[in-house]
């Protein structure tokens, strides 16, 4: 298989290439794509970053590029440029270069989309020769094919958010910082550097790599502490030829230089964002600045932090780090503030410490987690057979020390997330896949091979290496075959609908809506096929409860009409088509300080089974 891995890495990255692109040709915008496209083609058009500051620009950049070619039109001396209310601006922006301004919105999604899905294609070619240069190729097309064979990548790897590039951005983040590890020569330090301060610019969560360096620089110095080893990756001291390649070269210097190279490599990443913030704000008024952050900032509960951030932005030198500390003030906000989502039949706005658990769990194939499950007992039994002791622990993981980094990382994730109350989609956990697709890979590797017989000496060892190595694994390669092959079919059949897609567990296409909604499920991405619906049954209006960033008004003409449920039924003879997210959250039991009007709860649906959908995500009756 090493001879053809390359080819088969090509082969699983074209389809999921095609699955992305296929799949996003019909799918109008989502909720946050208005305003992620309408930031980022304005900040490379007019070097102003008034738009959409919670997040940094990189993206939104990449997404905007292939529009700076497309003659589009856009006013940005109509009202909504100077509203005083900032979280405003953004929308009406957006929707005026889509929906308002005389262009094609069809063709900006498309233009707008597919950086983002070749920068999916390059993340898993990097993880798979990643992964294969220290673990070999086996493994390296196993964590690939979990990653090409990913609902959950896959949708949202064709969206202009931020999510497929913050999952890139701490994969790349671990990546350089073992590399670091390994040489700690100049090199390799302002390589760190300006990796971390690119990723920086991508998402403010970004951030969760600090603890997650510093923790990985005290294990370093506890586990090498006055030794200079070279010790070899292995997955099982039995077979560490087979399922491993390099050493890992730890350098053994102490706390302090470490933490003092690591500084500079702080710098290098400061001065990576100052540069292309101060050219993102560069046309940027400085008044119309102060103002805007001064309205954000009003009533920030720490009152020394807004201060210090207008103080910044009130400084020429200052302003492009005080535009960056801006947006991450933010983020800190609304992160702490969380935001109102149905999950489970409940609506809240402090989320639920369930959430990402059981969002994870359902919402990727359940084939993989049953070879994820095989590989951690595999593994638990493995560790139990060994008695490990404290000593054994600190020996296996100065020689796995890139899988232990995983695992660091995946739990710093996670313990973030599940003290995390903005529950607002599984994506927020995205970045912790890749790790778990290479863990998978490796437990399920090791399973296979072990108790392989090397080195046969004469017939009878040559017959007994044949039914060891060949028939009595047999079985385990058939399952592992038949579930690798289940999931290849499972996102076949689920095209196109893969931002909507459960496992049999969570109800599937049809009924994973019952589990959660919003970017879980419904986003906006099934307008135009409502319009399609529409047009193929002559339909003369359509009256609609829509969430989304689609315009209804575009796809549909004159054959729109808003609908809300205090309006009571539509007409009858009519059809009613509603969102799935705004149809559960408002049938949903409310907890904590959210309350639903009696009126909004659309009583009058109850009992009554929808005549078609729209898409996956929009119920049509028939009145």
């Amino acid at each position: 298989m090493d001879k053809y891995a390359g080819k088969i890495a090509a082969a699983l990255l074209i389809f999921m290439f095609l699955a992305m692109l296929g799949s996003s040709w019909n799918d109008s915008a989502t909720f946050d794509e208005v305003a992620h496209i309408g930031a980022g083609y304005t900040y490379l058009k007019y070097r102003d970053m008034r738009l959409n500051p919670e997040h940094p620009p990189l993206l939104k950049d990449l997404a905007a590029l292939p529009l700076l070619f497309m003659n589009l039109n856009f006013d940005n001396t109509l009202p909504f440029w100077t509203w005083e209310n900032v979280n405003d601006r953004q929308w009406a922006a957006g929707n005026h270069l889509l929906y308002e301004a005389g262009n094609n919105p069809d063709k900006i999604m498309l233009a707008s989309r597919l950086p983002t899905i070749i920068l999916a294609a390059i993340f898993g070619f990097m993880l798979f020769g990643w992964v294969s240069g220290y673990y070999g190729k086996k493994i390296g097309l196993l964590a690939l094919f979990f990653f090409a064979t990913s609902p959950t990548f896959i949708a949202h790897s064709r969206f202009v958010t931020t999510d497929l590039g913050a999952a890139f951005g701490f994969f790349l983040g671990i990546v350089y910082f073992l590399k670091f590890l390994e040489n700690q020569d100049r090199k390799s330090l302002l390589k760190l550097g300006a990796v971390l301060g690119i990723v920086m610019l991508v998402k403010f969560s970004l951030v969760l790599l600090l603890p997650t360096y510093l923790i990985l620089t005290l294990m370093r110095i506890f586990i090498f502490k006055g030794q200079n080893p070279a010790p070899e990756i292995s997955l099982t001291p039995t077979h560490q030829n087979e399922l491993a390649r390099p050493r890992l070269e730890i350098s053994s210097s102490g706390f302090w230089p470490l933490l003092a190279k690591l500084f500079f490599a702080g710098l290098i990443a400061l001065s990576v964002i100052y540069i292309i913030y101060a050219f993102q704000i560069w046309d940027y008024p400085q008044d119309q600045h102060i103002r805007d952050i001064k309205y954000i900032l009003e009533d920030y509960k720490v009152k020394s932090l807004a201060s210090l951030d207008v103080w910044l932005v009130e400084h020429r030198l200052t302003r492009p780090l005080g535009h960056y500390f801006y947006g991450f003030l933010m983020v800190a906000r609304r992160t702490a503030g969380g935001n109102t989502a149905y999950f489970m039949g409940e609506v809240s706005s402090k989320g639920w410490w369930s959430y990402f658990p059981v969002l994870a769990f359902l919402k990727e194939q359940l084939s993989f987690w049953i070879l994820a499950a095989v590989a951690l007992f595999w593994s638990a039994w493995k560790i139990k057979k060994n008695a490990w002791s404290t000593a054994n622990l600190k020996e296996w993981t100065g020689k796995n020390f890139v899988l232990a980094a995983g695992m660091v990382f995946i739990s710093i994730y996670w313990v973030s997330s599940l003290l995390n109350p903005l529950n607002i989609g599984v994506r927020h956990v995205l970045p912790t896949f890749p790790f778990l697709y290479f863990l998978t890979a490796i437990g399920i590797v090791g399973w296979l091979r072990e108790n392989r017989f090397e080195n046969p000496r004469g017939i009878l060892e040559n017959l007994f290496t044949v039914y060891a190595n060949y028939l009595r694994p047999a079985p385990k390669y058939l399952f592992v075959f038949c579930l690798l092959f289940l999931m290849l079919l499972d996102i076949l059949l689920s095209f196109p609908a893969y931002l909507s897609y459960y496992n049999v567990l969570g109800g599937g296409l049809k009924r994973g809506y019952k589990i959660a909604t919003d970017s879980n499920y419904d986003w906006g991405q099934d307008l135009k096929r409502l319009a399609f619906f529409a047009e193929k049954n002559n339909t003369p209006k359509i009256y609609l409860d829509y969430f989304g960033g689609g315009s209804p008004k575009y796809y549909l003409g004159d054959k729109y009409q808003g609908w809300w449920s205090s309006f009571g039924p539509p007409p009858r003879g009519s059809y009613f088509a509603v969102s799935l997210n705004s149809l559960m959250g408002n049938q949903a039991r409310p907890v904590g300080d959210i309350t639903i009007k009696p009126e909004d709860t659309y009583s009058w649906l109850r009992g009554k089974e929808p005549a078609a959908r729209g898409g996956s995500s929009i119920l049509i009756y028939k009145f």
